[in-house]
């Protein structure tokens, strides 16, 4: 079954929404210039409240739908060093970070295993060789590496669509492939039979506004993705 990241949470209840829905990761921005920016204290507020309230033995019910395990918590970083991915990490209570800028492999060598990489290729040929040099460097338990649409003016969350063709490609060679760009609640069934990614990560598809998340809209991507997309994968093996 395809895994779900609702990336950009700046809200206990944005975040307890996509959890109750079935999200198996939570990003969380640390990139200043993003309209998503979230303060590694107040994401740390957030976390917490929600491995609590989920862990709750009464599994209380949250808008007629039982909430579900905690997911794993994903730090987005642009650029930043190696001390203030670790210290955001331990202050956020994150599980891996998501290194979207321009960091080296050897910056995910130090992370050992906390962290992966996301990829904006302008080209397929660029893809295969940046994946080379990152993907053995992925947590063993966790996405591998992830592949967003290229924009030379920014760093993801632009509502582009990534290169489906050239993600298929890494996909067969890497299992645990990340599916990141453009997607929405009404092309996401179709990015997986195209991709068959491991994992889909959305932010500005399923928001009333940047950092403001739709809750109808986060509930119907992360069924057409689990659910939709996992029939029409069955109906296809037949």
């Amino acid at each position: 079954m395809t895994h779900v990241k609702i990336c950009g949470i700046t809200s206990f209840e944005d975040g307890l929404c996509a959890a109750s829905a079935g999200a198996d990761y939570l990003g969380f921005i640390f990139f200043e210039e993003s309209p998503r920016y979230i303060a590694p204290e107040a994401a740390g507020e957030i976390t917490s409240r929600l491995a609590e309230h989920l862990s709750d033995s009464n599994r209380r019910k949250v808008s007629g739908a039982e909430a579900g395990q905690t997911p794993h918590f994903i730090g987005v970083f642009v650029n930043e060093s190696l001390e203030a991915v670790e210290e955001t990490i331990c202050h956020a209570n994150l599980d891996f970070a998501q290194l979207h800028g321009e960091e080296t492999p050897a910056m995910l060598e130090a992370l050992r295993g906390r962290g992966f990489k996301a990829l904006r290729p302008t080209s397929a040929a660029e893809a295969e060789i940046e994946a080379e040099w990152y993907a053995g460097l992925g947590p063993s338990n966790g996405p591998q590496l992830l592949v967003d649409a290229y924009d030379p003016n920014g760093y993801g969350g632009t509502g582009k669509r990534a290169d489906w063709k050239a993600a298929a490609g890494l996909g067969r060679i890497y299992p645990r492939l990340v599916l990141a760009g453009g997607l929405t609640p009404h092309n996401v069934v179709a990015a997986v039979e195209a991709v068959r990614p491991w994992a889909v990560d959305v932010s500005s598809g399923v928001e009333f506004e940047p950092g403001r998340k739709d809750p109808a809209k986060v509930r119907e991507f992360i069924f057409s993705a689990k659910g939709r997309g996992q029939q029409s994968r069955d109906l296809n093996a037949e």
